[in-house]
């Protein structure tokens, strides 16, 4: 595979609205497409960010006051023109959360005259993006998806999740409307009524809808994702599975450790989603086999690049390059496979390590796997600045939960008495359920 020459003079600006400084996709695009040469800028929650310490971004902006699209906007017009110097010159964004990729759609035709965009909207988005619109897509589309709840109320929650059995998942709808500091996380493994019961009276705070999920169970080599790029004219030459070895929380969070890994059958499924929905641009495909019936669920699709994208990076091409190439006007290549190659997000597998010591779902045989050298997250010889800036915020990061942690035991009242567990409603359940 020969990757064409990238076209630097067009820049790339990196857009993250959310306010997690340990997002490690962040610093693997600035990487990515720095050491092309490409210049790049993020806008990030604050100009004192990890990813502000690589050697590979030229310029940081914090991130609007609010969300609002608009004010994205106005910020990234003024941006284009303070590190082009043109009006007319191009410039690259990259969505990597997806409130950013939804804003972005919102505003494309306001923004198609300076910033190079895949041609998607904020509706087509959402059908994936927003956690129950997923589930109505899946069933639309026949795809496998765990069976999905949306209670209107903590009575029909408790009931929900006694039906649907425990322990369940709970997500929110639109996580990215999340408020920071409230402790709320976008994905819960609740294991009693009384915590179903307590997750829903939040419902005000977390400015969606909560979701309950069956749990699909969690084992070895059962864990699956796939990220690719489909180009302008709806190919999808770079695509490839990869399986979760380690997630942080356990059974419900984020690669914490990944290997790349042939999956046909599921790349084949992947593709077919891509099509089905006319997707544009990057993506990243959550999976999870039922061992009892052999079907991969789909159970997240993230319309933006996935943290742990630079797993599926060989011969000098990735789904952010594949960005560039694509929207510069340059050829993109298919991708050339490097089974066994390894990815590790240090802070998170450290505490996956710590919780649970001995192997969790891997390492199993990997079909076509050879030795190759992997990747860290946020360790890099050439660019370590980050990694050292990390480790310092996230040393502080952990001592306030711990303290935070005391203070609730010291101020805890008595516990509460057990919820006594309701009936199972009759006739079917009601909400989003897959059949």
């Amino acid at each position: 595979m020969t990757v064409p020459p990238f076209d630097t003079r067009v820049p790339a600006v990196l857009v993250r609205l959310d306010r997690n400084p340990f997002h490690h996709g962040t610093l693997g695009a600035a990487r990515s497409l720095g050491r092309a040469g490409i210049p790049v800028h993020a806008v990030v929650e604050a100009a004192d960010s990890p990813v502000a310490r690589s050697r590979y971004v030229r310029s940081v902006r914090p991130r609007p006051a609010s969300a609002a699209a608009t004010e994205l906007a106005a910020l990234l017009g003024a941006l284009a023109a303070e590190i082009t110097g043109d009006p007319a010159a191009p410039v690259l964004a990259v969505p990597m959360d997806d409130i950013s990729a939804l804003a972005l759609a919102r505003r494309r035709a306001e923004l198609a005259d300076r910033f190079l965009l895949p041609a998607r909207t904020e509706e087509q988005l959402l059908r994936v993006a927003d956690k129950a619109a997923l589930a109505g897509t899946c069933a639309a589309l026949g795809l496998p998806h765990p069976r999905t709840e949306l209670p209107s109320g903590a009575d029909e929650a408790a009931a929900m999740a006694w039906s649907l059995g425990l322990p369940v998942v709970a997500k929110w709808s639109r996580p990215w409307l999340l408020p920071a500091g409230r402790g709320l996380r976008s994905t819960t493994v609740l294991r009693s009524l009384a915590e179903v019961r307590e997750l829903y009276a939040r419902t005000p705070q977390a400015g969606s809808r909560l979701l309950l999920q069956e749990l699909l169970p969690p084992g070895r080599g059962l864990d699956w994702f796939f990220h690719g790029y489909v180009d302008t004219a709806g190919r999808c030459a770079v695509g490839a599975t990869g399986r979760k070895e380690r997630s942080w929380p356990d059974a419900a969070g984020l690669t914490a450790v990944g290997r790349w890994a042939a999956n046909p059958e599921l790349d084949r499924l992947a593709r077919g989603v891509l099509g089905a929905l006319g997707h544009r641009g990057v993506c990243d495909l959550d999976f999870r086999l039922d061992p009892v019936t052999g079907a991969y669920h789909l159970l997240d699709f993230n319309p933006r690049p996935g943290a742990q994208f630079r797993l599926f990076a060989d011969a000098g091409l990735d789904v952010v390059r594949a960005l560039h190439l694509d929207l510069t006007g340059r050829p993109v290549p298919p991708l050339s496979p490097a089974y066994g190659r390894r990815f590790v997000v240090e802070n998170y597998a450290a505490l996956s390590l710590l919780t649970s010591p001995g192997p969790r779902y891997g390492p199993a045989p990997v079909p076509g796997a050879v030795r190759r050298r992997g990747e860290r997250a946020w360790w890099a010889a050439d660019d370590p600045l980050p990694a050292l800036a990390m480790g310092r915020a996230w040393l502080a990061h952990l001592v306030r939960r711990a303290l935070a942690a005391v203070r609730r035991r010291l101020t805890a009242g008595r516990p509460r008495p057990a919820a006594s567990l309701p009936a199972p409603r009759g006739g079917a359940p009601r909400g989003l359920t897959r059949r």
